[in-house]
């Protein structure tokens, strides 16, 4: 499982993504979408959508989403830390 982050910097919810994350011990990896436009068409291309956080773990993705919605998906897909 190799997670990975979509993220603005100074975004309210991709730091509480990124803090739940680490509170769990996930490896994860971030991209910024405002400085890599590499990583913002990617997660436009998986999403739709140019909001963040977004999060894709092995094909599944969760975009524009509060800390309780990645704990809830969290769950829901079985993932393990």
């Amino acid at each position: 499982m190799s997670p990975r982050l979509f993220i603005k910097p100074g975004c309210p919810w991709c730091e509480e993504a990124i803090d739940w994350l680490d509170a769990h011990g996930i490896q994860h990896e971030i991209l910024d979408v405002t400085h890599n436009p590499a990583a913002r068409r990617e997660m436009l291309d998986l999403t739709g959508q140019t909001k963040a956080p977004c999060i894709e773990v092995d094909g599944h993705v969760l975009a524009d989403f509060g800390v309780n919605e990645l704990e809830a998906w969290w769950k829901k897909m079985k993932f393990t830390a």
